[in-house]
């Protein structure tokens, strides 16, 4: 059977909605009911990040430059970006927050998700999690990654400005929120997040948007020092590009000419 312009390869229900598995051109995709990819997955090459938005998530290496102590993902999907921090950071510990366990299985059983002892993956809703732990959880994690949308968009539970100020106690110090958003200028609750994130993060923050789509990746900066220039931030770009065949230059780029009003709060002028 064919759908989304490829081959079906799986499709289960669980109480949230349809799972779909499509096969096209040597990609396998994971679908929620609607075109839209929620992952993707090279199959001559599974570990290489497929889908451009999930590259762009990497974009927090410009800044920090490595990870070796704890990271919370929020949003499993097919696993890409979990698999690519354990692959590239040994000593990581990674935990996902995944609110449905099908997802997880598909994960596993399509997308070649690893049993890993630095993974830990919990069954819930992020937005409740990080709420119900941000006192008991506080600055744990070196990075926050959410990547949560179900068929309609971002998950309502996130959808606040006390979710963020949760975040940013959650992080260490010098922690980085990464979160994949939806819609561009022209969608209000991109926008609203844009300021909810400016007055938790003190304007310490960075957009880059994904080159013919709709996301836009935002970094958050928690009580971060600038610690490098620009002219540094290019150099840094160039290295990370030939160790990883990700498009850190242009990430570069784009973060510059989209940030004029607040690059000066994270890159040293």
């Amino acid at each position: 059977m064919y759908k989304y312009d490829g081959l079906l390869i799986h499709e289960s229900h669980d109480d949230e909605g349809i799972i779909e598995v499509i096969e096209r051109e040597g990609v396998r995709s994971l679908h929620f009911g609607s075109h839209p990819r929620q992952s993707s997955m090279l199959l001559t090459d599974p570990d290489k990040l497929e889908l451009e938005y999930v590259r762009a998530m990497t974009s927090w290496l410009l800044f920090k430059p490595t990870l070796d102590d704890d990271a919370l993902i929020v949003g499993l999907g097919g696993g890409s970006l979990t698999k690519h921090l354990l692959q590239h950071f040994p000593v990581c510990r990674l935990k996902v927050i995944e609110f449905r366990k099908s997802v997880v299985k598909i994960a596993r059983s399509y997308f070649g998700l690893p049993l890993d002892p630095r993974l830990k993956i919990i069954i819930d809703d992020g937005g409740d999690y990080i709420r119900q732990r941000a006192d008991t959880y506080r600055e744990r994690y070196s990075l926050l990654f959410i990547d949560a949308f179900d068929h309609e968009g971002m998950a309502s539970s996130i959808c606040s400005e006390a979710f963020f100020d949760d975040c940013k106690a959650l992080l260490k110090k010098h922690g980085i929120l990464v979160i994949n958003l939806w819609g561009g200028n022209h969608n209000p609750e991109f926008q609203q997040v844009s300021l909810w994130l400016a007055r938790v993060f003190n304007r310490q923050t960075l957009f880059l948007p994904v080159r013919d789509r709709d996301n836009v990746i935002a970094l958050a900066f928690n009580d971060y020092s600038p610690l490098y220039s620009m002219k540094e931030l290019r150099t840094n770009a160039l290295a990370l590009e030939q160790h990883y065949q990700i498009e850190f230059p242009a990430f570069l780029q784009a973060i510059k000419r989209r940030n004029a009003s607040t690059l000066n709060q994270v890159i040293k002028t």
